[in-house]
């Protein structure tokens, strides 16, 4: 589908429905395709209304034209099963500074994608355990940046599977074992 005078350009075009990815918002339904009549605003710009699906009540306006990594579509189910299945096989980040940890993460959050998510969760559980056997507690910074990439995957996944956010995991662990 190619909307209104930005059909010549190069950018990403979504359908009124059609889930999204939208920054830290997660996933999305686009509403609407429209300009804005607010003070300030070009009456000439074309924006996407979106609804966040796991934030009742917020309203995200994307313009049409943005940058393609401000948006994306959600995972097909095929690519989310496909995803599952490699979860073994993605490495964990690398940090060799403790202090730079959260600086990675938000980096790794920033892309939005899903193997970057996974290798947040996968890299933070192992910390976890660590501390634990360590007699330590879990850091802020791991527990903030292990919730948002909790988060925003299992949302996206659950879209993609056609399944509740809760099932997620349960999903996951189902697969990779194998059960």
């Amino acid at each position: 589908m190619v909307v209104g005078k930005y059909a010549e350009r190069e950018v990403l075009v979504f359908g009124i429905g059609d889930y999204v990815i939208c920054g830290n918002k997660g996933v999305c339904t686009v509403e609407s395709i429209t300009t804005l009549n607010i003070t300030g605003v070009d009456k000439e710009r074309e924006y996407y209304i979106l609804k966040p699906l796991y934030m009742a009540g917020s309203t995200v306006y994307v313009p049409v034209d943005s940058p393609k990594e401000s948006m994306r579509k959600v995972l097909e189910r095929e690519e989310a099963e496909k995803l599952i299945k490699e979860i073994p096989n993605i490495p964990l980040l690398v940090i060799t500074n403790d202090k730079l940890s959260e600086q990675m993460y938000r980096e790794c959050i920033r892309t939005n994608d899903c193997e970057d998510l996974v290798r947040i969760i996968k890299t933070i559980y192992m910390r976890k355990q660590k501390r634990i056997q360590a007699g330590r507690k879990v850091t802020a910074v791991d527990a903030k940046y292990f919730h948002m990439a909790e988060e925003n995957l299992y949302g996206e996944l659950a879209v993609a599977l056609n399944i509740s956010r809760k099932e997620v995991e349960d999903y996951i662990v189902e697969v990779i074992s194998g059960k």
